[in-house]
């Protein structure tokens, strides 16, 4: 049986801020470093054989703080980042309220694609669904952790399950440091385990951006 860990990284400024990361590099703060440094015993003690990450910094410190742990190396591949937010990267969420209410409307009802060059649901679940299928086909019988991002570990789940977007729609973000547990056997596919596990450190927000 393979085991996949998607683990999202630390705290932010820009979390803390409410303010859209997407493919932006936004490093981790002193919160996101505690969270990281928290979550690593816990994901060790599950015995992962691989670390991958998003070759973006707040991932790849997040997964470093693991490897500094089990000894193990990261790996990092680009097709792990977040969503990107297109003309809203940078932006605070208010501002994308006041600048591009329509648009904005959309996507707070769950528009996969609402336009101003956000990338699309259905682009970004294959994005990143498709590198982590190859992934754990590379380490069959493993466990590996992902260090990943929160809207792209949700769509990640989403993906290698098959589920519809309705469904996929009903399920909240994930804190900083928590992550999604699935397992693969030959016989029965995926099958998720567990969603957002974890220790919360603080009350810091768990918006996806």
């Amino acid at each position: 049986m393979t085991k996949l860990l998607i683990w999202r990284h630390g705290n932010t400024d820009w979390n803390a801020a409410r303010r859209v990361q997407g493919q932006s590099d936004v490093a981790l703060n002193d919160l996101g470093r505690r969270q990281a440094a928290e979550a690593a015993p816990l994901l060790a003690a599950l015995r992962p054989g691989r670390i991958w990450s998003s070759d973006l910094s707040r991932a790849r410190d997040t997964a470093a703080a693991l490897a500094a742990v089990t000894g193990l190396p990261v790996r990092t591949d680009a097709r792990l980042r977040e969503r990107h937010f297109g003309d809203w990267q940078g932006l605070h969420l208010t501002e994308i309220a006041e600048r591009h209410p329509e648009a904005h409307a959309r996507w707070r009802a769950g528009d996969p694609d609402p336009g101003c060059g956000v990338e699309s649901l259905d682009v970004l679940g294959k994005r990143i669904g498709s590198a982590l299928q190859e992934i754990a086909e590379a380490a069959a019988g493993e466990t590996i952790v992902v260090a990943t991002h929160g809207g792209a570990a949700r769509q990640a789940c989403g993906y290698l399950l098959g589920w519809d977007p309705s469904v996929l729609s009903t399920i909240g973000p994930m804190h900083n440091c928590h992550w999604a547990e699935l397992h693969h056997e030959a016989d029965r596919g995926w099958r998720l385990q567990a969603y957002n596990a974890g220790r919360l450190v603080s009350g810091a927000p768990a918006e996806a951006v």
